[in-house]
């Protein structure tokens, strides 16, 4: 027998069966009354309307719609959009076939200025560098899409520059003979237009305030003069000799670099600064960079050609009039290929920095390939100088910046800190017959060359930052300027005293007395001889 206390009594047992009765669910709503009860009830007793009995079954119907909305709804959750989708459909136009027939487009196959990217990601990666197959397949369509939409003559991938937020992808190319003119053209129309804007808003500025200062004292004028800015070099020339696209991810739109200038190029030699993934970002640094994050990005391009840039010795040669031009005392700045070169053998490669040569201009302190003088004035100013002009001294003459010329072998490269400027290897020692020479920059980390028989290429991935050999230090800002000379002309005196006052009063009394007396005398000598 169990215990006294589990035999529950016919009233416990009433009520146990009659609770298990209202907990059972509805197979229609799922509800159960017990519930529904205790809703209603908790309903009345929070709300105590005046006349709960008639609204008794309203309060009910409200108890049961309310706990029956959220199951009334058919619409499923909008699903989350994949952060890669956009970029997906961005990239899908890249895998559409365009055109008509392959027959029809044979000649422009074999034409084409388009790079052989996957060539040169097999060779890549047996140097130990590339972007990974997918994102070489899509590179390749990205570069298709920029020859086919461009009138180019020659395109080559440059590299990938990295950025905090996003990188860069960077084409390298040359536009057809006068088609680069057209596109500059444009871009020239923009600019003058926003010029003569600019001009015609400070004229305004000026001439509002030359009528408000008319009857006033006129203004002092500075004597300070800018230093001359240094020309750019032209398109197709120099530090401008290619021009560059950039996009930060195949599929999306090629943008073209604008041209780069000695003061950009000047200015990023003194700065560190990581790129953002954003053209037009500003650059903010010390001394102040004059350009936003595309003409930034461009002056590095610039700079990383000029030092990394590098091909077989022989590869190149200069032409006859390239030979021409030097005996008069020009500086080369063109090359064609050798027909007649056979190549250098892959060990040889490896072994000395002598069998490779830059094949891109240095870029001299000035900011150009090309020194130019600033203190040579043209005619037409020189002629418009006046008398003042022509009195002063004029400035010593400058002497010419002189630099490497080109084919210059990398033996010649100068260390930084101890630190040499280029490491060789051959990519494979266990299979040497089918190795190919690889060439490391140590001064523009990221920066790789490889060579094999009659192929090289150079290619850069990277932060775009030198290597310095020691840590950065931002310059000292220059000590401020006087504001004006010092002189008895601008200095305040003090105040005389009255004693000093009247002796100087009397002081002019006597001078004056002195100077009648000295006329009464010489009137009087001139009578004299008048007399005689």
């Amino acid at each position: 027998m169990g215990d006294p206390e589990d035999v529950l009594s016919p009233r416990e047992s009433a009520v146990r069966s009659a609770k298990t009765f209202l907990l059972q669910s509805s197979p229609s709503s799922g509800l159960n009354l017990y519930d529904h009860l205790s809703a209603v009830l908790s309903r009345v007793l929070s709300e105590r309307p005046e006349s709960a009995v008639d609204m008794l079954e309203t309060l009910s119907a409200d108890v049961k719609r309310s706990s029956l909305q959220h199951r009334q709804g058919t619409l499923r959750d909008q699903p989350e959009t994949p952060p890669g989708l956009p970029l997906a459909q961005e990239q899908r136009g890249l895998f559409l076939r365009r055109g008509g027939d392959d027959a029809e487009h044979e000649d422009e196959l074999v034409e084409t200025p388009l790079p052989n990217v996957a060539e040169l990601a097999f060779f890549l990666q047996q140097a130990g560098v590339g972007l990974g197959t997918e994102e070489t397949q899509r590179v390749f369509l990205a570069l298709k899409q920029l020859v086919d939409t461009q009138p180019l003559q020659r395109c080559r991938l440059w590299g990938k520059v990295l950025g905090t937020h996003g990188s860069y992808l960077v084409a390298e190319v040359e536009y057809r003979e006068g088609e680069e003119e057209e596109a500059e053209e444009e871009e020239d129309e923009g600019g003058n237009r926003e010029e003569e804007e600019r001009e015609g808003s400070e004229a305004r500025v000026d001439q509002e305030d030359g009528e408000g200062q008319e009857e006033m004292d006129p203004l002092p004028k500075s004597s300070y003069r800018p230093p001359p800015v240094v020309p750019r070099e032209q398109n197709g020339s120099g530090t401008n000799k290619f021009c560059y696209f950039v996009c930060s991810e195949p599929g999306r739109s090629w943008v073209r670099l604008p041209p780069v200038t000695p003061a950009q190029i000047t200015i990023a030699r003194q700065v560190r600064h990581l790129l953002t993934g954003r053209l037009d970002a500003p650059v903010v640094t010390y001394p102040p960079f004059p350009g936003n994050e595309a003409n930034f990005l461009r002056a590095q391009i610039a700079r990383i050609s000029a030092g990394t840039q590098v091909s077989p010795l022989g590869f190149y040669q200069f032409g006859e009039e390239e030979g021409e031009e030097e005996e008069e005392g020009a500086a080369r700045d063109g090359y064609e290929e050798n027909p007649d070169f056979e190549g250098i053998p892959v060990p040889e490669l490896a072994e000395t920095l002598s069998s490779w040569v830059h094949h891109t201009q240095h870029i001299l302190p000035q900011g150009r390939c090309v020194w130019v003088n600033l203190a040579q004035k043209p005619e037409e100013d020189v002629e418009e100088e006046g008398e003042e002009e022509e009195k002063e001294e004029e400035p010593d003459e400058p002497e010419p910046e002189v630099g490497p010329p080109l084919l210059t072998p990398l033996s010649e490269d100068a260390e930084v800190n101890g630190t040499p400027p280029w490491s060789t290897c051959v990519s494979s020692s266990l299979i040497p017959q089918f190795a190919i020479a690889v060439l490391r920059s140590n001064l523009w980390p990221g920066a790789y060359a490889f060579a094999t028989g009659k192929k090289f290429e150079n290619f850069y991935i990277g932060w775009g930052q030198k290597f310095e050999g020691e840590s950065y230090t931002p310059p000292v800002p220059p000590p401020p300027q006087r504001e004006y000379p010092s002189g008895p002309e601008i200095t305040e005196a003090l105040d005389p005293t009255v004693e000093e006052e009247q002796a100087l009063q009397a002081a002019l009394e006597e001078q004056r007395a002195a100077q009648e007396e000295t006329e009464e005398l010489e009137g009087e000598e001139e009578e004299e001889e008048e007399d005689d």
